[in-house]
């Protein structure tokens, strides 16, 4: 699946499954919940917090959910994420090609 692809899928989804949007702002605070989650996750797996008794953690589940948002704001914002990661590539590779390399 593309980033286009699943930009298209989420759409379609909210549209066909899910009442449709959230407002931005809503789906902002959405996506602040789910990096927390994401934090909960790796403080119990990397950082020094043990889980809790019952507790399941999930990292491929909480990247998810955060893309899944993340989706939803470009689509709302016709966002072409494909396009903006292209961008990013170039700017990055102009700004930091020798910065990492000793």
């Amino acid at each position: 699946m593309t980033i286009n692809d699943a930009q298209k899928s989420v759409n379609e989804w909210i549209i066909e499954l899910g009442g449709g949007y959230f407002d931005v702002l809503t789906n902002t605070a959405i996506l602040m919940e789910e990096v927390g989650e994401l934090a909960r996750v790796v403080s119990r797996t990397d950082g020094m917090q043990k889980k809790k008794e019952g507790e399941v953690l999930n990292y491929g589940e909480e990247l998810a959910d955060i893309l899944w948002v993340i989706l939803c704001l470009a689509n709302q914002k016709d966002v072409d994420l494909t396009q903006e990661l292209h961008k990013s590539f170039v700017k990055k590779t102009k700004r930091d090609s020798k910065r990492f390399i000793d």
